[in-house]
């Protein structure tokens, strides 16, 4: 089968589901990840023949994409902080709202070295893994109580040629760390029940509910948990950083507030929702 016939086929079955520009950015992504050609290589060489052995991969692809599932997942990789990062379906998908905070942190602490970190709820390792590969020095711990989720940022870790030392735990059930922290900064899940009309399918179908979803009723649980951890292991000059419902976002500081931190800071992400928040100790 030549390429431009299964570009056809793509849009004729995708075309109901998605919009054309999407469709295309699926067809080249899968081409690039399959057949190793580009976007240019298909404009020099349009009349490609696609083998037949790899034709199955194609149009299971496209059965997976009717269904809604994450192109990230049918791949099995996405790219955060300009790295690569193995993702399945004991992951989040990154977000490029969390690239924000991990550029926040970066920032903030650009001119010191040999920082201690803590990330609390890690998933694909994402936040952990970028700070270790973007600061000088810093030795980085990342928490999760998914076995799953701690075996997929490990990989990303070797992957990214980065020392974190990841470690099993239920946040939620833990009393005391195991030391004190420059930095400690969270993703942790905070969509309420009530916003899940707001979810795509295609997240919510496919990614880990433990990982996005909080009771109505108690929706900062963690927010609450980590900060009071937080309170008595940050070093003197440590710092807070969380990523958060864009909905709570002066609920959240009002918690921090009652916590005893200070100079808490509420920012918007790049689609000017409130998303992070920064406490000092």
């Amino acid at each position: 089968m030549k390429i431009t016939i299964l570009k056809a086929l793509f849009y004729s079955e995708l075309e109901q589901l998605y919009p054309k520009t999407e469709i295309t950015s699926f067809f080249n992504i899968l081409v690039e990840f399959k057949l190793g050609l580009t976007r240019v290589d298909l404009a020099l060489q349009p009349h490609i023949e696609v083998l037949h052995e790899n034709l199955t991969f194609f149009t299971e692809s496209i059965q997976q994409l009717k269904n809604e599932l994450p192109i990230q997942y049918i791949t099995g990789k996405t790219e955060f902080y300009s790295m690569p990062f193995h993702v399945n379906k004991n992951v989040l998908i990154p977000r490029p709202e969390t690239e924000e905070l991990v550029e926040w942190i970066l920032d903030d602490f650009q001119d010191k070295k040999n920082i201690d970190i803590l990330d609390i709820g890690t998933g694909s390792g994402c936040i952990a893994i970028s700070l270790a590969k973007n600061s000088k020095d810093s030795k980085v711990t990342a928490l999760d109580f998914s076995e799953k989720a701690l075996i997929t940022a490990k990989k990303n870790a070797q992957l990214n040629k980065v020392a974190v030392q990841f470690i099993k735990t239920d946040i939620l059930a833990t009393e005391a760390l195991t030391q004190k922290f420059d930095v400690i900064v969270s993703n942790p899940p905070y969509v309420r029940e009530l916003e899940k009309e707001e979810i795509q399918n295609n997240v919510l179908n496919n990614e880990p509910h433990a990982a996005l979803f909080v009771p109505d009723d108690n929706a900062l649980v963690f927010y609450k948990k980590i900060a009071e951890l937080a309170k008595t292991h940050l070093k003197p000059k440590g710092v807070l950083y969380f990523e958060i419902n864009q909905y709570l976002g002066a609920e959240t500081l009002n918690l921090l507030e009652e916590l005893g931190f200070t100079q808490n800071e509420l920012r918007k992400d790049i689609f000017g929702n409130h998303r992070m928040t920064k406490s000092k100790r």
